[in-house]
């Protein structure tokens, strides 16, 4: 079938131009993953990376919802996450248990699972444009994890919150390594010192998925209805 053999070869291409740009702007680690992307491989029904596999594995609720949060979007992904249990547990007498949210942090919306004094150190408020809504200034914390009561408008919608009531948090595995780079760059930083960095800091509960867009994919097989939150 010449038109199928057209397609691999052009999405061969593709890939590599995309791997030889990231070197060029000195993501090495971005390469190796995107040329072996380029590759045919043959199908599976199960993930290579076990522990993507077992966090899928713990979409298991009656009701499922995946927030999708590309963008900060002002925390609101984190708000209607526990307004989506809050209304389904008042209207159909579950508790958040019995029900299964995912949140996928991905793209500008990664910052949100990692650590406050990350914040800080690599300034993630001027980078991302995030504000602290009490200083009025760019954040030096993660304005949405470990806050003071009161704080979010919401009680129960900070991350360590939603995270500890069961709710699955997958984090970008490629928009850490490309915002790794770019930090790298700005701060004469090896790439590969700064994600490892980030991944110990991240916050509890939250996972690193291989990309955003594929645990969107995924979740949604599992059975997970999709809300754009970004």
């Amino acid at each position: 079938m010449p038109e199928i053999a057209n397609l691999t070869t052009h999405r061969r291409g593709f890939l590599g131009r995309i791997a030889a740009g990231a070197a060029a702007l000195g993501l090495g680690g971005l390469v190796a993953p995107l040329e072996a992307a380029s590759q045919p491989r043959p199908a599976r029904d199960v993930s290579a990376n076990p522990e993507f596999e077992a966090w899928l594995n713990k979409i298991t609720g009656k009701h499922k919802m995946i927030f999708d949060i590309p963008e900060p979007n002002g925390g609101f992904g984190f708000a209607w996450a526990r307004v989506f249990l809050n209304t389904t547990n008042e209207n159909y007498g579950t508790t958040d248990a019995d029900n299964t949210v995912v949140i996928v942090l991905r793209h500008n919306g990664i910052a949100f699972g990692i650590q406050s004094p990350m914040w800080a150190k690599y300034k993630f408020g001027e980078f991302f444009k995030l504000n602290d809504a009490m200083t009025k200034e760019a954040a030096l914390r993660n304005t949405f994890a470990q806050v003071k009561a009161g704080e979010l408008p919401i009680p129960g919608m900070a991350v360590d919150e939603l995270a500890a009531k069961g709710v699955l948090f997958g984090i970008c595995n490629i928009a850490l390594t490309i915002y790794s780079g770019m930090f790298a760059k700005q701060m004469g930083m090896q790439a590969e010192t700064i994600k490892k960095e980030w991944i110990a800091n991240l916050l509890p509960g939250v996972t690193v998925v291989p990309s955003g867009v594929i645990a969107v994919n995924r979740t949604q097989e599992k059975g997970c209805a999709y809300c754009f939150a970004g």
